[in-house]
């Protein structure tokens, strides 16, 4: 398959290629295109056999539901109830990086809801996907655009590295300002529980509602019953192709163990990766150090994470050691992403 891919200008939008794009996805075709979280890989969310094709390009588990992104307020086509919470929610934080759980209707096929009886939206507020979204004249299904598993990408030559080929059209932008997919609320639960932490923190709606919790087990290792509530949110994720450790405590102690560590695989003539912040960057004198941006800006360190882990794939290096940060606003976000990409291997110092 020849993949069609046209670089937006921000400033001058090409509307030929948007409603190129939006045809694309009305005729059951999948397109790639910028959100402010991360780039999607969007089909028509009404339309069974077209959302198939997604599951299929990206290798995704098929009991993995799809977000359906709109591009207005008008969903009530789409659910059987909002409750007032959602609304809410909706008022204050839409368009924007939060996805809301609600009581799906008929329209929507189970391929997009993955059999479940609920489907998550959201809106986003990239202009982009707002406008392809308007151009299609449907609600699109979009999961990252990126093979299953993977890094999710925030720069669209990432998207070109895994999907061309695969699908019709990819419409590039500017890199994804928030750099982690959408927070996730489930709203058909009181109190609403957050089931994916994102852009939109815990402290941010809890400006709404003060009884909003977080799902306990999002920053821990599945173990038996103890599992996330989303099911996506069990399967690997953000890997990168080499093993990723996570060193967590005090963070001279961290700067130390990681050295250490770093000393044994180059011992062994590995290639190590290391990510760190600007504040220790100098503190590493072996392997390949790359910054995540400040610890005061923990916002910018979680739009550099997934790049950073696609760069070191890029070097071919053996292993990733990562210096962890404190979990409290988008940090949580932060760290479980983090967490995931490396399996849980942490190591506490």
């Amino acid at each position: 398959m020849e993949t069609k891919v046209v670089i937006l200008d921000l400033d001058n939008l090409d509307r030929t290629a948007i409603e190129d794009a939006g045809k694309v996805i009305r005729n059951g075709g999948l397109v790639a295109f910028p959100t402010e979280t991360v780039y999607g890989l969007g089909a028509n969310a009404l339309d069974d056999i077209a959302v198939k094709k997604i599951f299929l390009a990206k290798g995704r588990p098929q009991d993995n539901p799809l977000i359906v992104h709109i591009a207005d307020f008008n969903i009530e086509y789409l659910t059987t109830e909002i409750p007032e919470i959602a609304k809410r929610l909706m008022e204050k934080f839409w368009p924007g990086p939060l996805t809301l759980i609600l009581k799906k209707s008929q329209i929507i096929p189970d391929t997009t809801s993955a059999g479940l009886n609920t489907i998550g939206i959201r809106m986003p507020s990239n202009i982009v996907a707002r406008e392809l979204i308007k151009a299609a004249g449907v609600p699109i299904a979009a999961p990252s655009a990126n093979v299953s598993g993977r890094p999710s990408p925030t720069e669209v030559s990432r998207c070109i590295e895994d999907l061309e080929g695969k699908i019709e059209y990819i419409l590039g932008g500017e890199k994804c300002d928030v750099g982690l997919e959408s927070t996730i609320v489930d709203c058909t639960v009181e109190p609403p529980c957050v089931l994916r932490p994102g852009g939109i923190t815990l402290e941010m709606l809890r400006e709404v509602n003060s009884e909003i919790y977080i799902d306990p087990a999002i920053m821990k290792k599945p173990v038996g019953d103890f599992k996330p509530k989303a099911p996506g949110m069990k399967y690997r994720h953000y890997a990168p192709k080499a093993p990723l450790k996570i060193v967590q405590g005090d963070l001279q102690k961290t700067i130390a163990k990681i050295n250490e560590i770093v000393q044994n695989y180059i011992d062994e003539n590995k290639t190590v990766g290391i990510m760190a912040t600007d504040e220790t960057v100098n503190f590493y004198k072996n392997g390949i150090v790359r910054s995540l941006g400040s610890r005061n800006d923990i916002s910018n360190i979680g739009k550099n994470l997934f790049e950073v882990l696609r760069g070191f794939d890029d070097l071919g290096v053996d292993i990733i050691i990562s210096e962890a940060f404190e979990e409290i606003d988008f940090g949580v976000a932060v760290m479980n992403r983090l967490k995931k990409s490396a399996g849980y291997d942490i190591i506490n110092v």
